[in-house]
């Protein structure tokens, strides 16, 4: 993350790579795979001319699969895993070009999740937002994680409360005893982050230049001290 942190709650709260993640980090190939397994065996249960009308979705799991070598390998390259290189293309190339698809479609998460450890929090936002939410049982994690993400990265902008609208929708997403708890332990340190922040606001006070203090907030009646005890929490 680009922000400095400035206590324990904030470095669990904000860590854009959590328990989570580091499942997807290690196990990614595997999700990926069963997932174009599911979407090959979806398409082999139809007639053999849709399966040949829709060339895009087989080319693009051909192509994500190349990718997520280089981002779950033993030593992770995720430029080489967002970007690609001559020897297989890379997350960008496969959201960009077949984002219509469903593996193309798994392939902007992936973009996000690798923008993040690039430390590129603006186009992770950006791809993660660009994935869309898709039913299945390991697709419910997959959607779980990226909500999650989404969050996280509101928190390192400062958005509690949008992020706390997210972990709730990622909470929801899938049951299991994986992202479930995560994302419980999360959407519970921002509203701890919340209702700190509003005591300490309410319990502010300011010294009025002759050693004397005004407030706290919420027992001042005089608007002119209001200004003051809130002007000086901004500065």
């Amino acid at each position: 993350m680009t922000k400095k942190i400035e206590n324990q709650e904030e470095i669990v709260v904000a860590e854009a790579v959590s328990k989570t993640e580091k499942f997807f980090e290690e196990n990614g190939k595997k999700v990926v795979i069963a997932i174009v397994a599911l979407l090959l065996l979806v398409a082999g249960g139809y007639a053999y001319k849709y399966l040949v009308m829709d060339k895009n979705e087989v080319a693009a799991a051909e192509l994500i699969v190349a990718a997520q070598d280089n981002f779950a390998g033993e030593t992770p390259n995720y430029d080489l895993a967002l970007n690609g290189n001559e020897a297989g293309a890379g997350f960008l190339a496969v959201a960009d070009e077949y984002g219509s698809t469903k593996a193309g479609n798994l392939a902007k998460h992936y973009a996000g999740i690798c923008y993040l450890h690039l430390g590129d929090l603006e186009k992770a936002a950006e791809y993660l937002a660009k994935y869309k939410a898709v039913k299945g049982l390991a697709a419910e994690v997959v959607n779980a994680q990226n909500l999650g993400l989404q969050a996280d990265i509101l928190v390192d902008n400062g958005d509690l409360k949008g992020a706390a609208k997210l972990y709730k929708k990622a909470i929801e997403a899938s049951e299991n005893n994986m992202t479930v708890p995560t994302y419980l332990k999360k959407l519970g340190l921002v509203h701890m982050k919340r209702v700190n922040a509003a005591n300490e606001f309410f319990n502010g006070t300011v010294d009025d230049g002759n050693g004397r203090i005004i407030g706290p907030l919420s027992r001042t009646t005089d608007p002119e001290k209001k200004r003051q005890i809130i002007g000086s929490m901004f500065i």
